[in-house]
C-alpha cells in the first residue's frame, strides 16, 4: 500500500518525526500486563497500528515507501515499562527515530511516581503513521468507558464541499510559500533540542479566556498564538531589532480536516494554516485581538486547502521525489517556524483501570534549527503547555516561562508584560 504524499513527506523531511502524548493518573504504577491486554482489545483491530514503512524498492526519485501490514498484532512488542519520567522520556524521544522494521510506535508505562504521586502512560509514534489527533483518538479508545469506533459514514452522508474561487486558492498558495524568519536563539550555550513541560495555573487561564473585556472570550488557540507572540517580543524585542528586521515571524496552526463522519480515522488528516504573529503590537490584549481576527478566517481558508491538497498529493504520489522536495522546503525554519497546537480533552471524567485522568501532556515534533513548536492541552481543570525548541539548549524553558507571564498579563486585562520578564531576555 502506497503512502500518501503527506506520509511520504514526514519520512523524507530529514527529521526524527517522533510525536507523543502522555496521560497522567494518580495512584500506584499500572500493571503492564493489564495495559497490554487493554491495548490488544482496543487497538488490535486497528490496521493502522500494524503498519510498517518499507523503503523504496528502487531509486527514491521514482519509488516511494510502502506500508506493509505486520500481523499478528502483538502488544508485547510495543508496550514496555520504564524508569524514566515524562520529561526525560520526551527529551530523549523527540530527537530519536523509532526503530525500523516494525510499526513505528511504542507505549511506555512509568514505574516510579512523579513528585505529585502520579503515574503516566506515554505513547510515542512517527508522524508518518499518526498525527496528533490520532494520538488523542487512540488514548480515548484505551479509557474504561470508551465508545467503540464508529464505522465511516457512506459517501452520500458526507457534506458537500462549497466551491472555492481561484483568487482564494491563489492567496492561500502565496501564504504557504512566503518566507518569514526563524526564531532567534538565546545568547548563551550551544545549539540543540530542548523540551519543557509547563503546568499553567487554571485560575490564570480562566481569567485570560475571559479577555478581551466585553468580547466573546478567547479560545485556547487564540491565547496560545497571542501569548507566544508576546513571549517572543519580551525575549527579543520588536521585530525591527531582529536579525531580519521587520520580516514577519509565522506560526503554523494544524487544523483537522476530518469531519464528524470520519472523526476517528487514524493517520494524517490535518492541514496547516500559517499566521503572522503580532509581535510588534505593544499590548497583550491587542495581540489577542489580532490573533482572533486571523483565527476567524480559518474555516474559509480550510476550504481552499481542501481544494488544493488533492492536486498536490496526487502530483507528489505520482513523482515521489516531489514529496521529499516539498517536505524539505516546508521544513525550513523560515517557512515552518513554529507549530502551535491547542486542544481540549473533552471526555471528562476519563478513567483507565479505574483511575481518573488527571492531565494530558503533549509532545510536538522537533523541527530544524531556528524553530520552536508549542502544544497546549486542557484536561478537566488542568492546563499543560509543552515547548520543543531547536535553538540553544534550555531555550524551551525560557519560552515556556515567558508564555506563562504573558498569560498572566492577559488575565490581568493587558498590563504590559515586558516589565515581568527581566532576566528572561534571550538575545
Amino acid at each position: 500500500m502506497r503512502l500518501t504524499a503527506i506520509e511520504e513527506g514526514h519520512l523524507r523531511n530529514g527529521m526524527p518525526g517522533t510525536i507523543g502524548i502522555a496521560a497522567v493518573f494518580p495512584g500506584e504504577p499500572f500493571d503492564p500486563a493489564r495495559v497490554r491486554t487493554r491495548v490488544q482489545e482496543r487497538w488490535g483491530a486497528q490496521e493502522r497500528m500494524s503498519l510498517v514503512p518499507v523503503p523504496p524498492a528502487g531509486p527514491a526519485a521514482v519509488y516511494g515507501h510502502r506500508w506493509s501490514c505486520a500481523r499478528p498484532f502483538d502488544p508485547a512488542d510495543h508496550v514496555a515499562v520504564t524508569d524514566q519520567d515524562v520529561d526525560s522520556l520526551f527529551a530523549d524521544g523527540v530527537a530519536r527515530t523509532l526503530p525500523a522494521g516494525r510499526p513505528p510506535w511504542k507505549l511506555l508505562v512509568t514505574r516510579h511516581p512523579t513528585a505529585a504521586g502520579e503515574q503516566a502512560v506515554v505513547l510515542l509514534a512517527h508522524h508518518a503513521l499518526l498525527d496528533g489527533r490520532s494520538l488523542e483518538t487512540l488514548f480515548r479508545l484505551l479509557m474504561d468507558d470508551a465508545a467503540p469506533p464508529r464505522p465511516p459514514a457512506p459517501v452520500e452522508g458526507t457534506r458537500q464541499r462549497p466551491s472555492v474561487g481561484l483568487a482564494t486558492v491563489g492567496r492561500e498558495l502565496r501564504r504557504i510559500g512566503v518566507p518569514g524568519q526563524p526564531v532567534p536563539p538565546s545568547s548563551g550555550g550551544g545549539p540543540g533540542p530542548s523540551v519543557a513541560v509547563v503546568r499553567i495555573d487554571p485560575q490564570v487561564m480562566r481569567a485570560a479566556r475571559r479577555q478581551p473585556a466585553g468580547g466573546r472570550g478567547a479560545t485556547l488557540n487564540e491565547l496560545l498564538l497571542s501569548t507566544y507572540a508576546g513571549a517572543l517580543r519580551a525575549c527579543h524585542g520588536p521585530l525591527r531589532s531582529w536579525p531580519k528586521g521587520p520580516t514577519p515571524l509565522y506560526a503554523t496552526v494544524p487544523v483537522d480536516l476530518r469531519t464528524r463522519y470520519d472523526a476517528q480515522r487514524l493517520g494524517n488528516g490535518v492541514t496547516a494554516l500559517r499566521v503572522a504573529l503580532p509581535v510588534d503590537l505593544d499590548s497583550p490584549v491587542a495581540r489577542l485581538r489580532a490573533c482572533q481576527d486571523q483565527v476567524a478566517e480559518f474555516e474559509h481558508r480550510c476550504e481552499a486547502h481542501r481544494a488544493i491538497l488533492p492536486a498536490l498529493q496526487g502530483a507528489a504520489r505520482t513523482v515521489p521525489w516531489l514529496a521529499g522536495v516539498m517536505a524539505r522546503r516546508l521544513a525550513r525554519p523560515e517557512l515552518t517556524t513554529s507549530l502551535c497546537t491547542a486542544f481540549k480533552w473533552r471526555d471528562n471524567p476519563s478513567h483507565l483501570d479505574g483511575r481518573p485522568l488527571a492531565r494530558v501532556v503533549p509532545l510536538p515534533q522537533l523541527s530544524p534549527p531556528g524553530t520552536a513548536n508549542l502544544c497546549l492541552v486542557h484536561t478537566a481543570d488542568a492546563y499543560t503547555l509543552t515547548v520543543v525548541s531547536h535553538l540553544r539548549t534550555g531555550d524551551a524553558e525560557l519560552i515556556g516561562a515567558a508564555v506563562v507571564r504573558e498569560l498572566e498579563a492577559v488575565a490581568e486585562g493587558g498590563a504590559p508584560a515586558a516589565r515581568r520578564v527581566e532576566g528572561l531576555r534571550m538575545s
